[in-house]
C-alpha cells in the first residue's frame, strides 16, 4: 500500500486577483506560485505521490512546468471542475484504493511547511481527519438575510481553517461519494463534507499565519515579503 498522497488543487481562475493569468501561475520570487507549492510536497520524504488538479485551459502549461522542475512524484495532472469541490472530487476519484492517507491542499498556499505536513501525517495515526487553522483575531458577526446581527460568537472557539487538510483515504472518498449521491455541491472545503455527514471527529492542529492563501492583490505583496524573510 502506498501511504501518503498529496492532491494539489489548482483549478482557480484568478478573478478576485484581477489578473488575466490564474493566480496559481503568477510569478512569486521569479517562479509561478504553483511551483513553490508543489516543491514543498515533492521535497517531503513522507509524501509518496502527488496529483495536480488544474485549470483545464492550463493543462499543457502545468505539465511543462512539472517536467521542467523534475517533480517525479507528480503522477497525474487532472482537469479541474467548475468548483473547488468538483476539483477535489476529481483528485480523490483518480486515486486507486491502495493509498492510506490523502492530504488535500490549495495550490495558492505556497508557504506550507515541513513541520505542518509532519504533524498532519502524525495525527492521522490517531484520527481519520485533521485540519490546521489559526485563531481569529477579529470579532465574528453572524447576521441575518436582512443584515441584522444575530450572534457574536466567542472568538476563543473560532479558528480560520487552512490547508492541507488530511484524511484517511477511504474516509474522504466516502465523503465525496455521499455528496455526489445527495447532490451536495460547492462546499467550501473537504472537512465540511466530513462534518456534513458526521463521518468522524475532526482533529484540529495549529497552522501558521504565513500559510496564506493568495486571493487578492494585497496577498501577493505579503507573499513577496514572506519570501524575502525566508531567504
Amino acid at each position: 500500500m502506498k501511504k501518503n498522497l498529496a492532491i494539489i488543487l489548482a483549478g482557480g481562475s484568478g478573478i478576485r486577483l484581477n489578473k488575466e493569468t490564474p493566480k496559481q501561475f503568477i510569478k512569486l520570487a521569479g517562479k509561478p506560485v504553483i511551483i513553490h507549492t508543489i516543491a514543498e510536497f515533492a521535497n517531503h520524504p513522507g509524501i509518496d505521490h502527488i496529483f495536480v488538479v488544474t485549470n483545464p485551459e492550463y493543462i499543457d502549461q502545468t505539465v511543462t512546468l512539472i517536467e521542467e522542475n523534475n517533480f517525479d512524484k507528480v503522477k497525474k495532472v487532472l482537469k479541474g471542475g467548475r468548483t473547488r469541490q468538483e476539483s477535489s472530487y476529481t483528485g480523490v476519484m483518480a486515486a486507486e484504493d491502495d493509498y492510506e492517507n490523502a492530504l488535500i491542499h490549495d495550490a495558492v498556499r505556497p508557504f506550507v511547511t515541513i513541520r505542518l505536513i509532519d504533524e498532519l501525517i502524525s495525527k492521522l495515526n490517531r484520527f481519520a481527519a485533521v485540519v490546521p487553522g489559526i485563531p481569529s483575531t477579529d470579532t465574528i458577526l453572524k447576521i441575518s438575510e436582512e443584515q441584522i446581527v444575530q450572534e457574536i460568537p466567542d472568538r476563543n472557539f473560532l479558528k480560520r481553517a487552512q490547508t492541507p487538510q488530511a484524511f484517511k483515504f477511504p474516509l474522504i472518498k466516502k465523503a465525496h461519494d455521499l455528496a455526489l449521491k445527495n447532490h451536495l455541491s460547492n462546499v467550501g472545503d473537504d472537512c465540511s463534507l466530513v462534518l456534513e455527514y458526521n463521518l468522524c471527529d475532526i482533529c484540529f492542529v495549529p497552522g501558521s499565519p504565513e500559510n496564506i492563501k493568495i486571493t487578492y492583490p494585497r496577498d501577493l505583496i505579503l507573499a513577496e515579503e514572506i519570501v524575502k524573510n525566508r531567504m
